[in-house]
């Protein structure tokens, strides 16, 4: 019997998303769980799961369109069902006049590349199931090649980044012409002439709009205030070494600032609040959002309960989240909750930096690189490694004294290393 697909509410209060593209074509049988779209809220692309196995009989809506929540986005039907006048079930179903799916609008003025010659397809059946991540698919679009024409290694056949690379580098070889997969042309960008020099002009993503919006709202309505302490890391440095011998996963520096952040928060639970218009709302739980800079864009999803994880799967679960941010299969309730961030720049050697809050949150952690410096213990000079951290805090829901208070214990913590392991 046929039904409807919804646009569902991927956002909580969200009253529409963007439907990115299909990932399934009209009349191809899928199964419970595939991936079958690409919907972009205002956080992260996330890919929609089907709930039962069926096939598309009808896509209602083009890729690349701005759909209402509880809209209908496409008619699906049972795999092998036949529908001999499907206008007259649009209409049973109340959607007498829904257009056929209309092509994506054409850009204008930008002239599209043409595709390099491409390499000999792979063999492959005509009634192949192709699971590729979104990701995957765009950077195979900006080589001029097909996901027909790439054998997947993952799991159920799913071509992985390393297929996608391996298949570009063959079709490098046979043709020197076809862009490098390390530097690919943003799609859409042109290259325009001007005084002193050339320029591109890089249309900016739905993702990047999105940030864009969230974090200049951030600035213009939330009352920032910095704080910046040094923490001395050395103990901590033991202890991650020591952890990493026994360790499944390995762990970062940053995984311990991570739970050193749920211990503060434990220590100063006055400071695990978020502003609401009538209310504080503190929490009971520990969540923390960890900044990623995937192959996507900025997210931020949200680690739960991390009180009372250990830095094992502390790690585990960050790397997870950076692997699914990769392929656009972050889910929006990754992306929803908590009361602080943590960005790390620490790795590209940047010394010290302050963060813009990312709304609904209170406060965000900006830890930079550990470095060794010259410090005075009692009247003598030694070396020590020290980390340079500064909050940014919503001094609507904290106040200064209670964000000094959470600073200390914060650092109290990093020096104290132990504490973590309690």
């Amino acid at each position: 019997m046929a039904t409807l697909l919804r646009m569902p509410e991927v956002a909580a209060g969200a009253t529409e998303a963007v439907l990115s593209e299909w990932l399934v074509k009209e009349n191809d049988p899928f199964r419970a769980g595939d991936p079958i779209a690409v919907i972009e809220t205002d956080k992260a692309s996330v890919e929609l799961a089907a709930e039962e196995d069926a096939t598309i009989l009808r896509a209602l809506v083009p890729g690349g369109s701005s759909v209402e929540v509880g809209s209908p986005m496409a008619v699906l039907g049972a795999d092998g069902e036949e529908v001999a006048d499907l206008d007259r079930v649009l209409a049973d179903l109340g959607v007498a006049d829904a257009p056929a799916p209309a092509p994506a609008p054409a850009r204008r003025d930008v002239p599209e590349p043409t595709p390099a010659p491409a390499p000999e397809p792979v063999p492959a059946e005509n009634t192949r199931r192709i699971f590729i991540s979104p990701l995957a698919r765009k950077l195979l679009k900006e080589a001029g090649l097909t996901p027909e024409q790439v054998p997947g290694t993952g799991p159920n056949g799913r071509i992985t980044r390393r297929d996608v690379a391996q298949a570009i580098a063959v079709a490098r070889r046979q043709n020197a012409t076809l862009p490098a997969p390390t530097a690919p042309s943003p799609a859409g960008a042109t290259a325009q002439p001007a005084a002193g020099g050339g320029f591109q002009e890089i249309p900016h993503s739905r993702l990047r709009r999105a940030v864009a919006a969230r974090l200049t709202e951030s600035k213009r309505t939330v009352p920032h205030f910095y704080l910046k302490r040094a923490a001395r890391v050395d103990e901590l440095l033991t202890l991650r070494q020591r952890l990493n011998e026994v360790s499944p996963h390995k762990i970062s520096v940053n995984d311990l600032v991570l739970r050193a952040v749920a211990v503060a928060h434990q220590e100063v639970p006055e400071a695990n609040v978020v502003w609401t218009e009538d209310a504080l709302r503190q929490f009971d739980s520990v969540d923390i959002a960890v900044a990623i800079a995937s192959e996507r864009g900025l997210v931020t999803p949200v680690l739960r309960d991390v009180g009372k994880a250990a830095p094992s799967a502390i790690a585990a679960q960050v790397r997870s989240f950076a692997r699914a941010a990769d392929e656009g299969s972050l889910r929006q309730s990754d992306l929803e909750g908590g009361s602080i961030s943590v960005t790390n720049l620490g790795m590209y050697g940047v010394d010290e930096f302050s963060a813009i809050i990312n709304p609904p949150h209170a406060a965000i952690l900006a830890v930079g690189a550990a470095a060794e410096i010259p410090v005075v213990v009692d009247g003598a000079v030694g070396v020590a490694t020290q980390v340079s951290l500064v909050l940014s805090v919503d001094h609507r829901a904290i106040d200064g004294a209670l964000a000094a208070r959470w600073m200390a214990a914060l650092v109290r913590v990093l020096e104290e290393p132990l504490r973590l392991l309690a």
